[in-house]
């Protein structure tokens, strides 16, 4: 009985050694559960602000795109703008010319008519001092 009573012991100490090491296991499991659902936890938080931040850098991207269209059109109006200014500017100076020519006209017939005064004037003064 002995032989028996050895063996008995010897099983209930393998029985008890592996109760323990099923504790253990089973303490690690509950263990790495724990970091799974933390893990995931992390990875659905990165995965949702990474496509939160996809989202504000597509919002940037086409922000700029609008950005770069309106300095384009911008760009093609102030060319258009300034063709207009550039073509006035060439019409104003045609006139300007035309208008110093003209009165460059205008005052040589006055200084022909101030000498043609004055000698008339001179003349005058001739025949008045002559009457006298």
């Amino acid at each position: 009985m002995s032989k028996f009573d050895g063996e008995l012991t010897q099983r209930e100490q393998e029985l008890l050694k592996i109760r323990r090491d099923s504790d253990t296991k089973a303490t690690e499991l509950v263990k790495m559960e724990r970091m799974l659902q933390q893990t995931k936890s992390l990875l659905d938080k990165k995965s949702q602000s990474g496509t939160e931040s996809l989202g504000y850098q597509e919002n940037m991207v086409e922000d700029l795109e609008e950005k770069v269209r309106s300095s384009r059109r911008h760009r093609r109006n102030s060319l258009h703008h300034t063709q207009m200014l550039e073509s006035q500017m060439k019409t104003v100076k045609g006139e300007l010319v035309g208008k110093l020519d003209h009165l460059q006209e205008l005052r040589n017939v006055l200084r022909r008519s101030q000498q043609k005064a004055e000698e008339r004037t001179a003349a005058m003064e001739k025949l008045a001092a002559g009457l006298r």
